[in-house]
């Protein structure tokens, strides 16, 4: 019986990683309604109802992703995922490794510190979440997707193709 190597990632997986990257556009754009409700509890100021339900839906976006992370993860342990293209340079496939793992972590660690500062009152973890966290994040996706038009058209290695329809 030969066995088969993966070419690209599973149907689910492709599902989770667009759902969580739509996700994480979306806290990353628009984070006002939390930003402001934050401001407020920390001056003791009362929240109105719109102000609640405006932090309240970033909060309910980052408990999303925490869910979907989780599950990709399992999915990624027990499905795997496509080996690095051979043609790729040793030290790019280095880089990429420590980007996802790195992606991983801030997948967890953003909605967890989110959940320290909104619910428990942990000053120093709001701060890391809207401070470093968040620029770590904006600095990972910029350089994701300059490796993959890097991969897509100088190298010419179909690596978007295993994202996208297998």
């Amino acid at each position: 019986m030969a066995s088969s190597i993966q070419v690209s990632f599973s149907v689910p997986q492709r599902v989770i990683h667009w759902a969580m990257a739509l996700l994480i556009f979306f806290n990353l754009l628009f984070p006002d309604g939390m930003a402001h409700a934050y401001r407020l509890m920390r001056r003791g100021e009362t929240l109105t109802p719109d102000q609640i339900s405006s932090a309240n839906i970033h909060a309910y976006v980052g408990f999303a992703i925490l869910f979907l992370a989780v599950l990709r993860l399992c999915l990624r342990f027990f499905q795997g995922v496509p080996p690095h293209p051979a043609e790729e340079p040793r030290v790019f496939q280095i880089a990429a490794k420590v980007a996802h793992f790195t992606f991983y972590a801030l997948f967890l660690i953003l909605p967890l510190s989110g959940i320290a500062a909104y619910y428990f009152g942990v000053q120093a973890a709001g701060q890391l979440h809207s401070g470093p966290f968040k620029a770590l994040m904006w600095v990972l996706i910029a350089g994701h997707l300059v490796a993959v038009l890097v991969h897509q058209f100088y190298w010419r290695i179909g690596v978007l193709k295993r994202m996208t329809h297998g």
